[in-house]
């Protein structure tokens, strides 16, 4: 089972991809303040990961800023390499954070993992979002289709966060 509402996100070092290489982070500092919404993802460059999953938060990125989120993050179990390339490519690079869990680490830490050794790709984040207010989880969204990005796309999180700032007292 994923992290539920209330469970603090895990200290765990993973690699913030930037314009001038990778930075190494504590995962729990980096959403420790401010709103985050996290993306997870099986594979960079995979087909639904790069045609549907990802292009969805590059293009409403704007709008989570204007709703007040303070950092969109896709996590993934890539090395920091193909995380960078795949930004590059993607032009996701400062737009979106891209997190490199090269080992697994933090999605063990997060309870998100999947086993996809069958595929030769061994442990790997599950396709699901969460929605991250001061460390803490607020929300959690678990795809239950294969290859769908129904519940963990750009415009269900979007949606969310407009219903979270509507619920805040004025």
């Amino acid at each position: 089972m994923p992290l539920a509402i209330g469970d603090k996100i895990p200290s765990v070092g993973v690699k913030l991809i930037t314009p001038l290489g990778p930075e190494d982070i504590d995962f729990a500092q980096y959403v420790g303040k401010g709103t985050s919404v996290l993306f997870c993802l099986p594979a960079a460059f995979s087909t639904t990961c790069h045609n549907n999953h990802l292009p969805g938060y590059i293009a409403y990125a704007e709008k989570f800023a204007k709703l007040g989120v303070n950092r969109v993050a896709c996590l993934s179990v890539n090395d920091h390499f193909v995380m960078s390339a795949w930004a590059d490519q993607t032009g996701a690079m400062g737009t979106i954070d891209m997190i490199a869990d090269g080992n697994a680490e933090l999605a063990v830490a997060m309870h998100s993992e999947i086993d996809a050794r069958a595929g030769g790709m061994g442990t790997r984040f599950a396709r699901l979002a969460y929605i991250v207010k001061d460390g803490a989880v607020a929300k959690v969204f678990v795809e239950t289709a294969k290859g769908s990005t129904a519940q963990t796309g750009a415009e269900n999180l979007l949606a969310a966060i407009e219903e979270m700032n509507v619920a805040l007292p004025a």
